[in-house]
């Protein structure tokens, strides 16, 4: 924050609490006073945001840092995953094995979803396909995982719907197991979004997925040799980066769930229906980077 901005912070709050010399004023009404003064002037000089909503909250505080749009409705994309793994990992054994068949090849192809070049008959571990599922965004993956352990897409989905409401995800509703268009995408919020990464990031397994870069399957004698890298490309490139997850669907615009650990803080934020692919990986990195400049509590 450049030095003009300084001043105009501590003229802000020497301004709310002059009344407190003239018994004008109680304490309590200059702190809130103060506080909501701070809280304008940090919004003028946060980052820009051109995505439709996105949320940035220090969840080791609970300090809100960047809102916009937080509570509206929006589909997710891909962030679907993250629910369908969470569901997963409280369905199956990491050690599982699925048999892929062709339903599953069958319809991230005919969706024109990405995939983790899954074939028909593979037999891989519930801990590959979900490494499948989240770094590529395999909807192979997904289809495969869902189809087991729902076991079928309806009932999966309703698994997912009941851990959204258990988690107090109230503006979210699922409608397949991986954002796909079809046959309904569903919806979330940022908010909502936040809380489910702070939430999975909490799961040391899901943690270890997310914040890994590459991930490779060797080849056995039921499976070909798989290498996925993880789409979310602020890993390695902003300190402290663990993930979460990217999503592209043309209705819901470019979307990210992201975190980082700085200074004994997690950050963790989401943006929503960005129309540049880079651009979230840009914002989210400023975002984060802003909100490291921040004080670590209200005034």
């Amino acid at each position: 924050m450049q030095n003009g901005g300084f001043r105009l912070i501590i003229c802000a709050t020497l301004a709310a609490l002059a009344p407190l010399a003239t018994g004008l004023a109680t304490p309590a009404h200059a702190q809130q006073d103060a506080r909501q003064l701070f809280r304008n002037v940090a919004r003028q000089d946060a980052p820009a945001v051109a995505a439709r909503a996105a949320y940035l909250v220090d969840t080791t505080t609970g300090t809100v840092r960047f809102s916009k749009r937080a509570t509206q409705r929006l589909p997710v994309a891909s962030l679907t995953k993250v629910m369908t793994a969470y569901v997963v990992l409280r369905e199956a054994e990491l050690d599982d094995v699925v048999t892929v068949n062709s339903s599953d090849v069958r319809h991230a192809t005919a969706n024109g979803a990405t995939t983790a070049a899954l074939r028909a008959g593979e037999r891989l571990t519930v801990r590959d396909l979900l490494y499948g599922a989240m770094l590529p965004s395999g909807a192979d993956a997904t289809h495969a995982l869902a189809r087991v352990y729902g076991p079928g897409d309806s009932r999966f989905v309703a698994k997912m719907n009941a851990a959204a409401r258990s988690l107090g995800l109230t503006g979210t509703r699922y409608g397949n197991p991986d954002g796909l268009p079809k046959p309904s995408p569903g919806y979330s919020t940022a908010q909502d979004q936040a809380k489910l990464t702070e939430t999975a990031l909490g799961d040391p397994v899901l943690l270890a997925i997310a914040s890994t870069a590459r991930y490779t399957v060797p080849a056995s004698k039921v499976h070909r040799a798989h290498v996925w890298t993880n789409s979310n490309k602020l890993l390695g490139k902003s300190a402290g980066a663990v993930g979460l997850k990217t999503g592209y669907t043309r209705a819901a615009g470019y979307c990210l769930s992201f975190a980082a650990d700085r200074d004994g803080h997690r950050i963790v934020g989401v943006i929503l229906g960005e129309s540049n692919a880079d651009r979230r990986f840009q914002t989210a990195g400023r975002l984060l980077n802003w909100a490291g400049e921040q004080p670590t509590s209200d005034v």
